[in-house]
């Protein structure tokens, strides 16, 4: 089939229903792991196909929108793909199929359980991915929100230990009071006073509230959207460590975390407007809260000895960094935003599949445990090494290129309190994650095993190979992202 041919409603239609139909063949397939995994991965790679096929409409202008129902006059159920959406597809869509080919090699390793609901949970997460990324209006963005955390729950208790039992009822917990408590009264705050809530250039709200009740609705969505993990709504995100690895991954680089910014960006841009929400001064308290949250969260990662409980309140930190970006409502900060979507995404994927090899391979989970680990998983930690550096912000990463433009807009909006904390946050970073690399590389083992482990299955070592390659050629090939972000803002103004 051409996809070429396709209207861009037609493909829009198609991104959400495709991870649904991928979803039903992997339980139809569920008793011959061969064909189910093949089914996986060729419903990951169609769907990374269809959201190519969006850039030229989108890129050009001609739109890509699809109204499903009005239930309520002036309420729909509608899909409007934008330039910041069509990243966020086109990054869900690609690091789907990358994390597929991990957890084939993960779950296979340890002999997880269950792997058929395994891979179907993973594949209807990734539909609420798809639907909050090409959401026309608020009202379709809450509702695949939902299904995105619905659909994650089962597969964070997936273990069915009482540690992910736990660890899923902070995580459901936190998420749906944030969401029904917080952000849906914000939406319906939003259409009560303008009477909308789709996402328009230049916003919905100026001139239809004051700036007190606007400062206070945008305090609503920030902490409403829970899954950007803005502190005091973070507890969920360590909870869920109890997941297996590749789910982490989906939490932390694909999906879950990316749908909680890239919503709280869409609000500043779309719903708020960047000039209004500029003469709202208590705006800036909420960067207050985003700065806080950014080095609290560092000096929290510093002191773990879990490795992914580091990486965990690591993810923390680097999400604010977004939040913190969009909210300095400067242009160069906001493509910073954007950006860092993109680059946190491929590093701190490429650091829970460096942390799943570890355990798979040599069932090390502490950070004391990696002693001259280097020696013995060079091509694991070596990806491990690069994406440090990028969430470090050291070129030739990606975490350069969006610190650059975030760094860039503080300078633009003279928000000396924005490059303080990127100062102080980055040096956090260097001081908990170069000790690792230093200790796997330049430290000998404490004990050499009787039977020496090496590298995790080659489907693992091949995808973190994969992202770490990315982290580093994002660096030199950001050109076109930037330029998708640029023309959003144009857009937006």
């Amino acid at each position: 089939m051409n996809l070429g041919l396709l209207a861009p409603g037609t493909l829009v239609a198609l991104l959400i229903l495709t991870p649904l139909i991928g979803a039903l063949l992997v339980s139809l397939t569920g008793r011959w792991p061969n064909l189910r995994e093949t089914v996986t991965l060729l419903t990951a790679a169609t769907l990374f196909g269809l959201a190519t096929q969006l850039i030229d409409p989108v890129v050009n202008g001609d739109g890509a929108s699809l109204v499903v129902a009005e239930p309520i006059p002036g309420l729909s159920i509608a899909f409007d793909v934008e330039p910041l959406g069509l990243v966020f597809s086109l990054l869900a869509s690609l690091l789907w199929f990358v994390t597929s080919v991990y957890a084939i090699g993960y779950v296979r390793g340890i002999k997880e359980q269950r792997q058929t609901s395994f891979f179907a949970f993973f594949a209807i997460a990734i539909c609420g991915a798809m639907g909050v990324a090409t959401a026309g209006n608020l009202l379709t963005l809450f509702i695949f929100y939902e299904v995105l955390t619905l659909s994650t729950w089962p597969l964070v208790t997936h273990k069915r230990t009482g540690a992910a039992r736990a660890g899923g009822r902070t995580y459901l917990g936190v998420l749906m009071v944030t969401s029904i408590g917080l952000l849906l009264p914000a939406i319906i705050w939003t259409w009560v006073v303008a009477g909308t809530t789709d996402f328009t250039p230049g916003g919905i709200l100026i001139g239809r509230i004051n700036p007190t009740a606007a400062a206070i609705l945008l305090t609503m969505f920030v902490l409403g959207v829970g899954k950007a993990a803005v502190m005091p709504m973070h507890r969920w995100l360590p909870a869920a460590m109890v997941a297996p690895t590749p789910v982490s991954a989906l939490l932390h680089a694909v999906a879950v975390v990316k749908a909680g910014v890239f919503t709280i960006t869409k609000v500043v841009i779309y719903i708020f407007g960047i000039d209004f929400l500029a003469a709202v001064p208590m705006e800036k308290y909420l960067v207050y809260l985003a700065g806080f949250t950014v080095v609290a969260a560092s000096i929290v990662a510093l002191k773990q000895v879990e490795l992914k409980r580091m990486l965990a309140y690591s993810t923390i930190s680097q999400l604010s960094y977004i939040v913190l970006a969009a909210l300095v409502l400067a242009p160069m900060a906001e493509i910073g935003a954007g950006v860092h979507i993109v680059a946190h995404a491929f590093g701190k994927i490429t650091l829970f599949f460096c942390a799943g090899a570890i355990y798979v391979a040599a069932k090390k989970t502490r950070i004391d445990q990696l002693r001259g680990i280097g020696h013995r998983m060079p091509w694991t930690m070596m990806a491990f090494a690069i994406a440090a550096l990028s969430m470090i912000g050291v070129p030739p990463t990606a975490g350069f290129v969006s610190k650059w433009y975030i760094i860039g807009g503080a300078f633009q909006a003279d928000n000396y309190f924005v490059l303080a904390v990127l100062m102080v946050s980055t040096g956090l970073n260097a001081a908990y994650f170069l000790p690792i690399v230093f200790r796997a590389f330049f430290r000998r083992e404490d004990h050499v095993p009787e039977q020496p482990h090496g590298e995790a299955p080659w489907p693992m070592v091949a995808a973190l190979t994969f992202t770490a390659a990315a982290t580093i050629l994002f660096f030199i090939f950001n050109a076109p992202v930037i330029d998708i972000e640029a023309r959003m803002l144009e857009v937006a103004r």
